[in-house]
């Protein structure tokens, strides 16, 4: 019998990207929003992602590793008992990688032992918050690739995102940062070298906030 061979589609649909990816849905539209996955919309409002950008971004380490440790467990994280919490996490973007590794170092000695992953820049943090939201961002703003200041402004507008507790720790000052772009509004700005004692505070705050009775976000 004669078989014939299928010609791949040129594109896929957002819920077909996200089974190719082995991501959740929303992770599939947020990579689509923020420009990671090359993505339009037809005449009738569907959006529409070309398999090509699917094919580069399985490429990607950090896509396998995701794709190699994602568990079933995706969506069931908000109903977990205060009593059976996992552990704190924080990702770090930075792209200098002895400034990540110090990150690393430093934030592993505090007493509540957070989990921690660093990110170089925009689009690989990006990759890791559509997997797993972490309970604090670290960003700087100065990298290359996509910056802090294009990663902020994909996360305000993305509703999935919304109310993560962000901190950017930045070399530029004020005026620097009025001339390059924004800082979201509510975000604040600690100057570096890192103020590890102010991030450790604040890691301590959620971290309190996230185990108090009845609470399910922090204050």
């Amino acid at each position: 019998m004669a078989h014939h061979k299928q010609i791949p589609k040129t594109f896929c649909t957002t819920r077909e990207a996200a089974d190719l990816l082995g991501v959740s849905l929303r992770t599939a539209q947020l990579w689509a929003e923020s420009g990671l996955l090359e993505a339009w919309k037809t005449g009738g409002g569907h959006r529409r992602i070309a398999r090509q950008s699917i094919e580069r971004l399985l490429a990607n380490p950090e896509v396998r590793g995701i794709q190699l440790g994602a568990t079933p467990r995706r969506r069931a994280d908000d109903l977990v008992p205060v009593a059976t919490l996992a552990p704190f996490n924080i990702l770090v973007v930075e792209d200098d990688p002895v400034l990540r590794r110090l990150y690393e170092i430093k934030i592993r000695s505090w007493p509540m032992k957070p989990n921690i992953s660093t990110a170089g820049d925009g689009y690989e943090a990006l990759i890791r918050m559509g997997n797993s939201r972490p309970d604090l961002l670290i960003a700087d703003l100065q990298m290359a690739g996509m910056d802090g200041f294009r990663m902020l402004q994909t996360i305000s507008s993305s509703p999935e995102l919304a109310g993560m507790t962000i901190v950017v720790v930045s070399g530029l000052d004020a005026e620097e940062i009025a001339h390059r772009g924004t800082v979201p509004e509510g975000i604040p700005v600690l100057p570096k070298p890192v103020p590890f004692d102010q991030l450790r505070d604040i890691a301590e705050r959620l971290e309190a906030g996230r185990q108090a009775p009845g609470r399910t976000e922090p204050a």
